[in-house]
C-alpha cells in the first residue's frame, strides 16, 4: 500500500471558464480508484484540462484512468511524463467500455435488429469461410493419407464412437419401444398392430435413429471439440501453431472431422439396430409370433431406407465436427470463453441439424427416394 505522500491524488482548480485538474502521485491499482471516484463526482466541463506534471508513476490502472477521461470528456492531457505518455499511446481508446453505464440509452429497436442482423451474417460469413478451408483440408487429407495425423483420429475416433456405444443404444432402444407402445393401443383398435413393425422400422431408420444420433453426438463430441480446441485458443496454441508454420485447420480440424465423418453412419446403424429391436421387442410382448414379426420387418424396409439414413448421419457428422472446430477457433479471451464456445457449438450444431434434415425431407420427396 502507498503512503499518503506517495498516492496519488487530484486537485482541481477552475479559474474563468477554464478547468485543470492537477493529478500528482502514484497512478497505482491501490490509489487510482479514490481519484477515479473523485473526479467522477464532480461535474466537470467538456474539454477541460489535465495536468500530469506530478505524476510520479502510472501503471495499467493510471492508463485507464487518463484514457477514460480523454475519451468521456475530451479532456487535455499536458506535461505527461515520458514514460506514461509513451504507455498511453499503445492504448485504444475504442477498447475502453464506457464506464457510466447508466447514462446509456437502450438501443431502439431497428438498431438492435440491425446489430442481430449483423451478428448472423458476419456468423454466416465465417461459417462459409471456414467451410471452404474445411473442404480445401479434407480432400488435402484424402489425397495425401500421410499427412493426416492418424493418432489424433483414432483417438478422436475411439472417444466420440466406442465409448458413445452405451448412450446411444439405450437411448435407440427405449425410442423405439415408446414408439412401439404409443402406437400399439390406437392400431389395434383397428387390427393393424402387426403395422407398428413398418412404423418403427421406417421412423428409426430414416429419422429418428440418425436424429437421436445428432443430438448426442452434438451434445458429447461437438461440444468437446470446440472445449478442446478453444482452451488451446486461450493458452495460444493456436498463434503457436501459425507462428510455427501450420495450418490450425489442416492439422487441428481435420483429424476430428475425418472422425466425425467416419463415427456417425457406424453410430446411426447401432441406433438403428437398437430401435428396431426395441420396437419388435414390444410387438412380440403383445402376443405377435417372431416369424410374422420377422416377415413384416423385412417386407416393409428396403435398401434405400437405410441408405437416406446413412447419407444423413454423413452430413450431419461433417456438420457437428465442423461447429464445434470453428466454434473453438472463435473462442474469445476470458473466464467464460471456453464455455460460451461449448454452449454456441451444440445450440448450433442442434439448429443445423434440423435446417439440414428438413432440406433432406424436401429432397427425398421431390426425387422419390
Amino acid at each position: 500500500m502507498p503512503n499518503e505522500s506517495t498516492a496519488a491524488s487530484a486537485e482541481i482548480i477552475e479559474s474563468g471558464d477554464s478547468t485543470v485538474v492537477k493529478i500528482k502521485g502514484r497512478l497505482d491499482a491501490n490509489s487510482t480508484a479514490k481519484v477515479w471516484q473523485q473526479l467522477d463526482s464532480k461535474q466537470l466541463p467538456e474539454g477541460f484540462t489535465v495536468d500530469g506534471s506530478g505524476i510520479t508513476y502510472c501503471d495499467s490502472a493510471g492508463v485507464a484512468l487518463l484514457t477514460h477521461l480523454r475519451k468521456s470528456r475530451n479532456a487535455d492531457l499536458q506535461d505527461l511524463p515520458e514514460a506514461t505518455a509513451k504507455y498511453l499511446e499503445q492504448v485504444d481508446a475504442k477498447e475502453i467500455p464506457d464506464f457510466h453505464p447508466e447514462a446509456k440509452q437502450e438501443a431502439s429497436f431497428p438498431v438492435a435488429v440491425g446489430r442481430v442482423t449483423y451478428d448472423f451474417v458476419s456468423d454466416l460469413r465465417e461459417m462459409t469461410i471456414f467451410t471452404g478451408q474445411a473442404s480445401v483440408a479434407l480432400i488435402g487429407s484424402i489425397m495425401r493419407p500421410n499427412t493426416v495425423r492418424w493418432g489424433e483420429f483414432w483417438v478422436t475416433f475411439e472417444k466420440a464412437g466406442v465409448n458413445a456405444l452405451l448412450i446411444v443404444g439405450m437411448i435407440g432402444f427405449l425410442t423405439g419401444m415408446i414408439m412401439a407402445f404409443q402406437s400399439t393401443v390406437p392400431l389395434r383398435q383397428f387390427g393393424v398392430d402387426i403395422f407398428v413393425v413398418n412404423l418403427v422400422a421406417l421412423s428409426m431408420l430414416r429419422e429418428l435413429g440418425v436424429i437421436m444420433t445428432a443430438i448426442v453426438f452434438a451434445g458429447r463430441s461437438g461440444s468437446a471439440f470446440a472445449a478442446e480446441i478453444g482452451t488451446m485458443k486461450v493458452n495460444e496454441e493456436v498463434n503457436a501453431l501459425t507462428t510455427m508454420g501450420l495450418d490450425p485447420v489442416r492439422f487441428l480440424v481435420a483429424p476430428k472431422i475425418l472422425a466425425g465423418v467416419g463415427v456417425m453412419p457406424l453410430l446411426t446403424m447401432y441406433a438403428n439396430i437398437a430401435g428396431v429391436a426395441g420396437g419388435l421387442f414390444v410387438v412380440l410382448l403383445f402376443g405377435h409370433p417372431w416369424a410374422s414379426v420377422w416377415n413384416q420387418l423385412i417386407g416393409a424396409v428396403t435398401y434405400q431406407d437405410v441408405l437416406a439414413g446413412l447419407i444423413k448421419a454423413v452430413v450431419f457428422g461433417f456438420l457437428i465436427s465442423g461447429m464445434g472446430c470453428l466454434r473453438g477457433l472463435q473462442t474469445k479471451s476470458g473466464a467464460t470463453a471456453v464455455g460460451d464456445s461449448t454452449t454456441s457449438a451444440v445450440v448450433s450444431s442442434i439448429f443445423l441439424i434440423v435446417v439440414v434434415d428438413a432440406l433432406f425431407a424436401v429432397i427425398f420427396y421431390a426425387t422419390g427416394f
